[in-house]
């Protein structure tokens, strides 16, 4: 019984260390987005700082499906770092 009880946390920590990382792997892939150039609005159309906000949303949201995805491998890569700096502790 106890090593089930156990097994609970480990398994909500674990999640949550999982989702920390993808969060990270989407925030970088957004910053990426942002200096390539996706979403610039065009020279002829300038909407001002709504069009920028909203541009921001949208490379969020096209960063967070990409780790979605697959990613770059990221996540995955810090989910484990974590995970080890974890059971260090």
């Amino acid at each position: 019984m106890a090593n089930t009880q156990r097994q609970a946390p480990d398994t909500a920590r674990h999640a949550a260390l999982r989702d920390a990382a993808r969060k990270l792997e989407a925030a970088f892939l957004a910053e990426m987005l942002e200096s390539a150039g996706v979403g610039k609005p065009s020279e002829s159309f300038g909407g001002g700082a709504g069009e920028e906000q909203f541009t921001s949303f949208l490379r969020q949201a096209q960063a967070e499906e990409m780790v979605k995805s697959g990613g770059i491998g990221l996540a995955e890569s810090l989910y484990h770092a974590l995970k080890e700096r974890q059971n260090d502790h």
